[in-house]
């Protein structure tokens, strides 16, 4: 699979135009000023980390300088393309992303009878739930590798190394509130379609008809579930580009 890198805008990503185009969020509820909408997220201990931070870099001292870190722009570039790569695949063909990483099992389209609606969601739960905790795991670490990587650079690349981890520190919690609304609204969405086929079985019953099948309604759902997780995937690696961005700048070659 090929996919375009991603470029991210404010109030503008795959995830929310995907979302908003299943009529699952409201693109336009957001629009809010980002920088004060930041300083209400800020927890008092990351107002002052961010505070301490800004502190530094407003009034540098002296400090002897460390020898750039030899950075190979390709490599870097080729092991996030490979990381992407078997991301993806762990969400379209459920291959395990890396060596020690569980697969994590594929839901099917059609449904087992009979139908349990209260636990009839529970494979799609599990399957949503495990990609964005195996994303989640796999991006922090490559981010953690990457600004250690800048650390050993220059002193701008060593200051962003340090804001990269306040902030990933300041948006962790809310983007995980956020990123876990996502399952929640596959599951109202899956909830409405399953009542509407109870009710076409029902029928089917009273009038001595074949059960009509889960796959023409469950399949589109999966697949628009698959779509949502790549484009959170995209979103996850939004930091990892920037700090890529920010190694290999200076030291890509001159066209």
């Amino acid at each position: 699979m090929t996919r375009v890198q991603p470029r991210a805008r404010l109030h503008s990503s795959e995830l929310l135009r995907f979302l908003a185009s299943q009529g699952l969020v409201d693109a336009t509820a957001d629009a809010d000023d980002v920088g004060q909408r930041l300083g209400d997220w800020l927890h008092f201990r990351h107002a002052i980390a961010l505070q301490t931070f800004i502190g530094e870099v407003d009034q540098p001292v002296a400090v002897p300088t460390r020898p750039t870190a030899r950075v190979d722009g390709a490599v870097l570039r080729q092991r996030f393309a490979e990381v992407r790569t078997a991301l993806e695949q762990s969400i379209t063909e459920g291959s395990a992303p890396a060596p020690g990483m569980a697969r994590i099992e594929q839901p099917l389209a059609e449904l087992d009878h009979p139908i349990d609606p209260k636990t009839a969601f529970d494979p799609f739960r599990r399957f949503a739930l495990g990609h964005q905790r195996q994303m989640e795991q796999v991006v922090k670490g490559l981010r953690g590798q990457l600004r250690g990587m800048l650390d050993k650079g220059t002193a701008s690349q060593r200051q962003l190394a340090t804001l990269d981890a306040i902030f990933e520190n300041v948006l962790l919690d809310r983007e995980g509130r956020l990123l876990g609304q996502i399952p929640l609204a596959f599951e109202k969405r899956f909830a409405k379609a399953l009542q509407q086929h109870m009710q076409q079985l029902l029928q089917a019953a009273e009038a001595d008809e074949p059960a009509p099948r889960t796959t023409p309604w469950l399949a589109p759902l999966l697949e628009d579930l698959r779509s949502a997780l790549l484009a959170e995937l995209d979103l996850r690696l939004q930091p990892v580009l920037g700090l890529i961005e920010a190694l290999t700048q200076d030291t890509s070659p001159q066209q």
